[in-house]
């Protein structure tokens, strides 16, 4: 086998704008929509080909109020168009940018019955699973209702 189609395409970490990086998750995300806010985004693309992207992540605020966001960010989107080890690339890059910002940790929420495959193989850890549900109360109405609300699994990686 061609050692290429082994291990993917050289891939390069490019600079995103907002509504570039949402663009992406409106047109390769399974279940989510654009996000409405973030602190960065980054980019692959095939070394070769920069002009077209294959993937994003879009870092922000962890959602959980009583989580310290100066000291903790969230991968809140990450999408690809299924290139080999982008997924890994990309949370791997996040973490590496997220660190060079001074942040403590990093973490992120997936699917159940996702494997997370791509964050252990950029080292991030398995934290444990939520029990997902609604966060709006009656005095607090807003959170948006449009993706999934199922438990989810937390993982992350300290910088």
């Amino acid at each position: 086998m061609n050692e290429e189609l082994k291990k993917g395409p050289p891939l390069k970490a490019v600079p995103m704008t907002f509504k570039a990086a949402n663009e992406l998750v409106a047109t390769f995300h399974r279940h989510h929509k654009p996000v409405v806010g973030l602190k960065f985004a980054i980019g692959v693309c095939d070394a070769r080909t920069p002009e077209k992207l294959l993937g994003a992540v879009i870092v922000g605020r962890p959602v959980a109020r009583m989580v310290d966001h100066t000291k903790i960010c969230e991968v809140a989107r990450l999408v690809t168009d299924g290139t080999k080890n982008a997924c890994s690339f990309l949370y791997a890059s996040a973490a590496r940018a997220a660190a060079a910002m001074g942040y403590e940790k990093i973490q992120t929420y997936i699917l159940q019955e996702e494997p997370g495959t791509s964050l252990k193989a950029a080292g991030w850890i398995f934290e444990g699973n939520t029990s997902g549900g609604n966060w709006n109360h009656s005095w607090r109405k807003g959170r948006r209702e449009d993706q999934p609300m199922c438990p989810k699994q937390r993982w992350s990686k300290k910088l």
